[in-house]
């Protein structure tokens, strides 16, 4: 893989689709909060009768609640709207939508773009990961807590519906004041958004769609950030030898789904092009993909990407990452003769 001032000029390759439409973007609103809006009265509606028919209809509200959240990540990064203004005012909207405040989460999202796969930068915006020997340096206790939030089931579950649910209400130490007064926009429109729905339905419908959307579209939405950069052949290094270009090119996966779960998704699959450039709106990522041979990567499917199911570490010593066997390996290896 070329490195960027050399054989590949990316920055030249990549600047025609770097440029907001504000067609494709109004056509993008359209075919999604709407549709979105449209779903979650019908799940409403349902949980008021069936509950069974509310939890099914919750898959595909959740679904659409992804897709508006890519619209929301785009807005963070400048990219959706060609106005600045106009991405502000779309981000609030869908932020809402998907329960996340928006200065305070495209904050910690812009920390991540600038330190993904940097063994020195890590903890902000990203999934916690450890290094075999920082693992074993730690005491049992925090041994534990780390098992839990990467076991998949918990991380994918508990840990995702958390995040959005209890952990974006509450300010961060450290926060800005602009992040913080996101917080609290976000939550007093969020208390707004419940009170409607119960006047409308009921609590125990509003509660019992909410949850389940929430649940659904948090956990697809946490698995699609995890496994693209947690994978076979990821690329993880130390500061001084860290390359943006090469942790855009090989720390980010090209995920090659389906062709409806590609559109639901935002393509946000051809993650490897977003972290070269994130002021591509998504929109251009598949005809930036297509037409420049240069960054045609190996695509990660959706059954190799079952593998990263089972990692936990990264381990310097191989390039790797591994799971809890590893640990086994490294003490054997490591023991007095």
């Amino acid at each position: 893989m070329s490195k960027p001032g050399t054989s590949v000029p990316w920055q030249k390759l990549i600047a025609p689709y770097a440029r907001a439409d504000w067609r494709k973007a109004w056509v993008q609103v359209a075919n999604t909060i709407p549709v979105y809006l449209l779903l979650w009265i019908l799940t409403m509606w349902a949980a008021g009768r069936s509950w069974w028919l509310a939890v099914l209809l919750a898959i595909p509200t959740a679904g659409f609640m992804v897709r508006t959240f890519i619209i929301f990540h785009d807005a963070g990064h400048g990219s959706f709207f060609p106005s600045r203004k106009a991405n502000e005012v779309i981000g609030y909207v869908t932020g809402i939508l998907t329960w996340t405040p928006p200065h305070r989460w495209w904050h910690d999202h812009a920390v991540h773009h600038a330190t993904a796969a940097d063994l020195d930068r890590r903890g902000v915006g990203d999934v916690k990961t450890l290094t075999v020997e920082e693992y074993l340096a730690l005491p049992w206790h925090r041994k534990v807590i780390y098992r839990v939030m990467r076991n998949p089931f918990f991380m994918l579950t508990v840990g995702a519906f958390s995040m959005f649910a209890f952990v974006h209400r509450i300010p961060l130490p450290g926060n800005g004041r602009r992040e913080r007064a996101s917080v609290w926009w976000t939550n007093l429109a969020l208390a707004l958004w419940a009170a409607l729905w119960i006047a409308l339905f009921g609590w125990r419908a509003y509660l019992l769609t909410q949850v389940c959307v929430l649940a659904f579209g948090t956990s697809a939405g946490v698995w699609l950030f995890y496994v693209q950069h947690n994978f076979d052949g990821t690329y993880w290094t130390r500061h001084k030898e860290w390359s943006f270009f090469e942790a855009a090119m090989k720390g980010s996966s090209y995920y090659k789904l389906p062709a409806i779960l590609q559109w639901i998704t935002g393509n946000i699959g051809f993650h490897h092009i977003h972290h070269l450039s994130p002021k591509v709106p998504n929109y251009n990522l598949p005809c930036c993909h297509a037409e420049n041979p240069e960054f045609q990567i190996e695509p990660l499917t959706i059954r190799k990407s079952l593998r990263s199911l089972r990692y936990r570490l990264w381990d310097e010593r191989a390039r790797e990452m591994v799971g809890w066997e590893a640990i086994r390996r490294y003490k054997l290896q490591n023991s007095p003769t």
